[in-house]
């Protein structure tokens, strides 16, 4: 592992060393075929929705970067060398275009959090409403000015560019950018998904032990059972606290522990690989639990519309238990489906 560093430069880029790069193209060409493959079954996994929002049109934007840089290095590494519009490619463009996306990828993981916030904020509030179609082409415009800003600020940094300048004199090297960015927002979601287990375990363990599982108009759904007698007040943080954690944990527990491994291990992944689709569904889903839980005062439980997440439904009702059969009730007021 090295680190450049500029006298100007006010952070420190950890870079990951490959011995013989230009010997490695196949691996690079293997792992970014891997990658596609896992975009496209993410996309395919996911709900078929009509709600737009700008982590939907980022991701597939994502994709479509991910498939340009693998035309990029099959190009290239089937021709060796050749020349294009007056400018001439080798092999050092392999190591040259992913340096370039590994540094856009990894400064951009802030930038799409904050922007996906306040798109989720701003449509729970209904502070805004576009038509259908002005509402896509602002989010198409927005994704295309985010990666140009991105990507200017990338070519624009002394420190990046001395970084690719001292790799085109030392061909034999290839740094890859390591994302310090990624690294803070998997360690804070991490946290505050622990604090709030932490903090409801005893409810999230007593409605795992209630939870049951039965069909309500054709859908298997988990609901959990509580007391008649309780009251229907639920729009209460702590009462829906342990309900997301079980909804989010019930979709996303294997990605939580893998981000915990790579934490405790301290996995270096280039920023190329760390930012893909599963990732950010995953950061979506938590952004989204966040602003619902931060708005559970507005929610109306039986009767509003929630944007729909790709992968949780966080549609959070209750059924009595003297309820027992669900396909009796027309409009149940407690369901939770994950």
């Amino acid at each position: 592992m090295t680190a450049l560093s500029s006298e100007n430069c006010s952070f420190q880029y950890q870079l990951h060393q490959a011995n013989q790069p230009l010997d490695g193209n196949c691996l690079l060409f293997l792992i970014i075929l891997g990658k596609i493959l896992l975009n496209i079954l993410t996309l395919g996994m996911r709900r078929k929705i009509t709600y737009q929002n700008f982590m939907e049109y980022f991701c597939i934007s994502l994709a479509f970067i991910d498939l340009l840089l693998l035309v990029n290095i099959s190009i290239i590494s089937y021709f060796r060398d050749f020349v294009l519009l007056g400018i001439r490619f080798t092999k050092y463009h392999i190591c040259l275009f992913t340096q370039i996306i590994s540094f856009t990828y990894g400064f951009l993981h802030y930038p799409v959090f904050l922007i996906a916030c306040i798109d989720y904020y701003l449509n729970f509030s209904k502070t805004t409403k576009l038509a259908f179609k002005c509402q896509k082409l602002f989010y198409f415009f927005i994704v295309i000015l985010i990666w140009i800003s991105v990507l200017a600020y990338v070519l624009g940094d002394p420190a990046i560019y001395q970084s690719l300048k001292a790799q085109n004199v030392y061909s034999y090297q290839c740094p890859f950018y390591i994302s310090i960015q990624s690294y803070w927002l998997s360690f804070s979601m991490v946290v505050i998904l622990f604090m709030a287990f932490l903090t409801s375990w005893s409810e999230v363990t007593a409605l795992v032990q209630a939870v049951r599982m039965t069909s309500y108009m054709n859908e298997t759904i988990l609901y959990f059972p509580f007391s008649s007698h309780c009251s229907y007040t639920l729009s209460s943080k702590k009462t829906l606290l342990p309900k997301f954690i079980i909804c989010f944990l019930g979709t996303w527990l294997p990605f939580v522990v893998l981000q915990i491994i790579i934490l405790l291990l301290k996995v270096q992944i280039p920023a190329f690989i760390e930012m893909n689709i599963p990732w950010l569904y995953f950061v979506n889903s938590f952004l989204i639990a966040t602003v619902y839980w931060f708005n559970c005062h507005k929610l109306n439980l039986r009767d509003i519309a929630l944007p729909v997440d790709p992968f949780v439904n966080w549609k959070c009702c209750f059924i009595p238990l003297t309820i027992h059969n669900l396909e009796q009730i027309e409009k149940p007021i407690s369901i939770i489906i994950c």
